[in-house]
């Protein structure tokens, strides 16, 4: 038995009609188990627009979409965007997955010429790219250590002053292919354009958001120990995949 038996978080999954083409669903159904794990209760609620909001969400998780997806949804995140942008700077933990990652920032300019607004709480911009970026990734982060994925995006981000990459690139393009820099930081907000998804490879990341939204809610957060032997082998599989 843990610290938290009888504990509960509530994972809050955004858009999951329009933004979920790359099975990034997978992430809130793994972070979920991985919380269990450790000796949590979960509840998932799904946000779709013109939903009410649940501003007393532990975790927000969301994924990636097409452009059509991202058009879908805009209005509708930017009515909450403030909301959002008070939660994260209060410590929220959440993860952004390729297209909610881009509107997480200040603007996507898409390849079509149309300007999506963004909701500012990552300081980058991105660009629709003429190409696709396709393959497996592999980067290194100071506090995650490897994180292996899978990239599939066409647009070109820049960070600006106010944020930090989540990783450095080793194999792979990242967020523009010119920096090896992959990914965003920032407050308890993680972007990545990593699909996969990104989670079940990485418990490490779970276990940020976890911690994260146990110590806000709880004031503190005991791990469980938990065998990650089969994680490892799907990791270093995942590592010596080709490009």
């Amino acid at each position: 038995m843990t610290a938290q038996d009888k504990k509960s978080l509530t994972i809050v999954q955004l858009y999951p009609k329009d933004m979920n083409i790359y099975g990034d669903w997978g992430n809130t159904l793994s972070l979920s188990r991985r919380a269990q794990a450790h000796g949590f209760d979960t509840e998932i609620i799904d946000y779709n627009p013109g939903d009410e909001f649940l501003e007393h969400a532990d975790i927000i998780v969301g994924g990636g979409g097409q452009d059509s997806g991202q058009t879908i949804i805009q209005d509708d995140l930017l009515a909450i965007g403030d909301r959002l942008k008070a939660m994260a700077k209060g410590g929220t933990p959440m993860l952004v997955i390729c297209g909610l990652y881009q509107l997480f920032g200040k603007e996507f300019r898409t390849i079509g010429g149309e300007n999506l607004t963004g909701i500012g709480i990552f300081d980058l911009i991105t660009e629709g790219g003429e190409e696709r970026l396709i393959g497996n990734i592999v980067e290194e982060s100071d506090e995650f250590g490897t994180i292996v994925g899978y990239e599939n995006h066409s647009g070109l981000t820049h960070l600006g002053d106010g944020v930090t990459a989540l990783a450095t690139v080793t194999k792979g393009e990242g967020n523009n292919r010119d920096d090896k820099k992959e990914g965003a930081r920032v407050h308890n907000v993680i972007g990545s354009y990593l699909h996969g998804p990104l989670l079940p490879k990485n418990p490490k990341i779970s276990d940020f958001l976890i911690s994260k939204a146990a110590e806000k809610k709880y004031g503190e957060f005991t791990p469980a120990t938990i065998d990650d032997s089969l994680v490892e082998k799907a990791r270093a599989a995942a590592i010596e995949r080709p490009r």
